[in-house]
C-alpha cells in the first residue's frame, strides 16, 4: 500500500494494523459489526474508519463485555447517540481500583523471601490465585499485582503459617470479599445507579453523571468494611485473648461467651452482607485483625 492511500486498506492490511485476524474482521462483518467495506473491481477497500471501529471493538473486548452488548452500543453509536460517556464510564469502572502500583519479582527473589527454597505447587497456586503471573518468555520472572498481598503471605509464613494454609485461608477470605462486594454493589445499583439505566446504552449525559458517581463511591465500601473490621477485631481480639490468658487469674467460662453487638453495627453488616452472612462476615473480621495485630507485633520486633 502506498504512502499516498495511507487512508485505504485491503482486509490483509487492515488485520495487519488492528491485530485482528481476517477471519475474525469478515466474522464481524457478518454480524454487523463491522461496516461493509467499498468494493471496487474485485476487491473490498477498507478505510480508517474500519480500523478505528475493530480497534474499539478489541477494547470493549478486553473490558469483559460480549459482542452482543458491543454491538448495542455501537448500533446506538450508528444512529447519532456519542459514545463518549459510556465509554468513560466503561473506563472508570474497569480503571484501576486501588493506588497499589504491580510489581516484578525473579524468581530467586521469592524463593528467598518463602524459606530459600523452590516450591513449584506453591508457585502454581499463587499464579492459580492471581497472587502472581506468568510473564511471557521470562520464565524466572513473575508480575506482582499487589505486592502488599504479597508481602502478607511473607509475614504470615515467617511466622510460622504453612503456605498451604495461606492460600487456603486466602480462597475462603476472597469468596468472602466477593460476596461483599457483590451486595455492595446491589445497594448502591438499587439506591444511586438504578437512575442511570433507564436507557441501554445510557446517554452521554447520563453516562458521564454515572462514572462521576462511581469516582465517588468507589472508596466507600473499603472505607466501611476497614473501620466494622477494626472494630470487630478490637472486640474479637481482647475475647481471645482474655480466653487464653485468663483475667486476674481467675477461671474462664469452658463455652464461648456471648456478647451482644450494638444494634447500629449489626445493620451496617447486613446492608453489606446481609443478614445471613453477619456470623461469617464477623469471623473474617476477626482473623484479618489478628493477623494486621501479628505483623505489626513482628515488624516492632524487628525495628526494636
Amino acid at each position: 500500500m502506498s504512502e499516498q492511500a495511507v487512508a485505504e486498506y485491503r482486509i490483509e492490511d487492515l488485520a495487519h494494523h488492528s491485530g485482528a485476524t481476517v477471519r475474525t474482521i469478515r466474522a464481524y462483518q457478518d454480524r454487523g459489526l463491522l461496516p461493509k467495506p467499498e468494493r471496487r473491481g474485485r476487491s473490498n477497500v477498507y478505510r480508517d474508519t474500519h480500523l478505528a471501529r475493530l480497534r474499539q471493538i478489541a477494547d470493549l473486548l478486553d473490558r469483559g463485555y460480549t459482542l452482543a452488548s458491543i454491538k448495542e452500543l455501537l448500533e446506538a453509536w450508528d444512529a447519532g447517540r456519542g459514545l463518549g460517556g459510556v465509554l468513560g464510564l466503561v473506563a472508570e469502572v474497569h480503571g484501576p481500583w486501588t493506588d497499589e502500583e504491580a510489581a516484578r519479582i525473579s524468581r530467586a527473589e521469592l524463593n528467598e523471601r518463602f524459606g530459600g527454597r523452590p516450591d513449584d505447587d506453591a508457585v502454581g497456586e499463587a499464579c492459580e490465585l492471581g497472587v502472581l503471573e506468568a510473564v511471557p518468555g521470562r520464565p524466572d520472572e513473575f508480575l506482582v499485582p499487589s505486592p502488599q498481598e504479597l508481602a502478607v503471605a511473607a509475614e504470615l509464613y515467617a511466622a510460622g503459617v504453612p503456605l498451604s494454609a495461606i492460600t487456603g485461608h486466602l480462597r475462603e477470605l476472597r469468596g468472602q470479599v466477593e460476596h461483599i462486594a457483590s451486595r455492595f454493589l446491589e445497594f448502591t445499583t438499587e439506591h444511586v445507579f438504578a437512575r442511570y439505566l433507564g436507557e441501554v446504552p445510557p446517554t452521554d449525559a447520563d453516562a458521564a453523571e454515572a462514572a462521576t458517581m462511581v469516582r465517588r463511591l468507589r472508596p466507600l465500601a473499603q472505607q466501611t468494611v476497614d473501620a466494622e473490621l477494626a472494630r470487630a477485631m478490637r472486640l474479637f481480639a481482647t475475647r481471645h485473648l482474655q480466653h487464653h490468658l485468663g483475667a486476674a487469674g481467675t477461671a474462664q467460662p469452658s463455652g464461648p461467651a456471648s456478647v451482644p453487638l450494638p444494634a447500629e453495627t449489626v445493620r451496617a453488616v447486613q446492608e453489606l452482607v446481609g443478614s445471613e452472612h453477619v456470623g461469617e462476615f464477623v469471623r473474617a473480621a476477626t482473623e484479618r485483625e489478628l493477623q494486621a495485630r501479628t505483623m505489626n507485633e513482628l515488624a516492632r520486633r524487628a525495628g526494636g
